[in-house]
């Protein structure tokens, strides 16, 4: 197991430093790979990154809690990205073109050509912040799979985590990470289809996988029941809330630094074609594994469920596909863990001072903290990968989304109506997780929404003093 797991990490650590060959010592390069990245190869990056290990640890042991009704999930969050793709990726990466912006926040600062240098510091802090308890979540992830299948302490598998991304990032930067991005979607690919196939087998075949999973009291109810509002209004509501999640992909940095490093903006829907192909087949995957896994370990107390893929692949596996699973477990991890890091050093040397830097010691430094930070926020959290990786999601997209969105509308917000909607928006996010309220709505969505009202209160304020000064 050990031997194949190393050769594929061996293969993508040295696809990663081989990318410092075309490296340009400028932050552009660095942060968007020169906008010089081809559709096939943003789609397969893009998808890569957001399907981390949320989706091979994190949606694992939700479908095992939650049986088939988790596919509501899936819908409510692709339906959200492409309504969000559709409505904001072009006028993205044509902006921050023109505006020689190389991330989200110096984008949405200077969105037609205006200056907000005090929201833009405050975005990088809460940047910086939720990114990396996001890193850290994928951290963990790699860290647990180590452990469910070697038995490497958590500690040290998170260590190898971080040492790994730094070692390529630090390298190559977003060319790097788009680079092994391709290899790692593969992987992942190749490793879930394998794992339900054995799964399926060893449950006696498709028929007895029915059989079994129908004998689980609601596990088949495609209609969500742990919900705390009755009938058609709490399923209705769950899916929209996940809807917001996935429009919340446009204000994930890591995510929305693919887009912009495209070559041209009219190949977009060359991306769409295989980020949404992709992102569907793999999501459907996952989710089928979850219920094979439920099966697999049935119903038991102090069960961690988060560890029942790696632990699944490690029992029904012949060790080198095994390795190749934990490849593909890791394979994510890092392909979004990397992405993120990079993300926190545009924030530190590009947002944060005012004048951006182009030290390219500086970029890479600022890289190798953020990583360290978030595998020091890892291994001080207790809270599982899902609900980090949920958290700090929503919180990002309730901070930027709304922004972004009044802005591809043609609003003219002022650096005070961009404080108060960020700050609006998280401190809803933060307020609705922590402070007991229903868990029917997701609590991005809530923030998403509360700053997107703010916002329209402010445009609709702004046009009237236009025509009544």
């Amino acid at each position: 197991m050990g031997a194949s797991f190393f050769i594929c990490l061996a293969l993508v650590l040295l696809i990663g430093l081989s990318s410092a060959r075309q490296a340009k010592a400028s932050a552009a390069d660095y942060f968007v790979a020169s906008r010089s990245v081809p559709p096939w190869l943003v789609g397969l990056s893009a998808v890569a990154t957001n399907n981390s290990g949320y989706m091979f640890i994190g949606l694992i042991g939700y479908t095992y809690a939650v049986g088939i009704q988790s596919v509501w999930l899936m819908v409510g969050w692709i339906a959200g990205d492409l309504i969000g793709s559709k409505v904001a990726h072009e006028r993205m990466r044509d902006e921050a073109e023109r505006v020689h912006a190389n991330g989200i926040i110096s984008l949405l600062a200077r969105w037609g050509d205006t200056r907000n240098r005090s929201w833009q510091v405050l975005a990088a802090l809460v940047s910086v912040a939720f990114l990396s308890t996001y890193a850290a979540a994928q951290i963990s992830a790699g860290g647990k799979a180590l452990e469910g299948m070697l038995d490497i302490p958590m500690a040290i598998g998170m260590g190898m985590v971080a040492l790994v991304v730094i070692a390529y990032s630090i390298a190559g930067g977003m060319r790097a990470s788009i680079w092994t991005d391709a290899v790692q979607s593969l992987l992942m690919m190749v490793s879930m289809v394998v794992l339900l196939l054995a799964a399926v087998n060893h449950l006696g075949g498709l028929q007895a996988v029915f059989q079994q999973a129908g004998a689980i009291d609601g596990f088949l109810n495609p209609s969500p029941t742990n919900l705390d509002v009755p009938g058609f209004v709490g399923p209705l509501a769950f899916v929209v809330g996940w809807m917001f999640a996935g429009a919340a992909a446009l204000g994930q940095p890591h995510i929305v630094s693919r887009f912009l490093a495209l070559q041209n903006t009219r190949q977009m829907n060359q991306v769409r074609l295989w980020y949404y192909g992709y992102y569907l087949l793999f999501y459907c995957f996952a989710t089928a594994v979850g219920l094979l896994s439920r099966l697999y370990f049935g119903e038991s107390s102090g069960f961690d469920p988060e560890m029942a893929l790696p632990n699944m692949a490690r029992d029904l596996l012949p060790p080198w596909l095994a390795g190749l699973m934990l490849a593909g477990i890791f394979a994510a991890t890092m392909s979004t863990a990397d992405s993120l890091v990079l993300s926190c050093s545009s924030a530190l040397t590009q947002d944060l001072p005012r004048h951006s830097s182009e030290n390219r010691w500086l970029l890479k430094a600022a890289t190798g903290f953020t990583t360290i930070f978030a595998l020091g926020i890892g291994l001080w959290s207790e809270q599982s990968v899902f609900s980090l990786v949920v958290w700090a999601w929503g919180t990002l997209g309730a901070a930027f989304v709304p922004i972004l969105i009044w802005q591809v509308l043609g609003a003219k917000l002022n650096s005070l109506a961009m404080l108060v909607m960020s700050s609006t928006g998280v401190l809803a996010t933060v307020a609705w997780k922590f402070y007991g309220f229903p868990n029917t709505i997701y609590e991005g969505a809530v923030g998403m929404f509360s700053a997107l009202v703010l916002g329209a209160i402010f445009t609709i304020s702004s046009i009237r003093s236009r025509f009544h000064p």
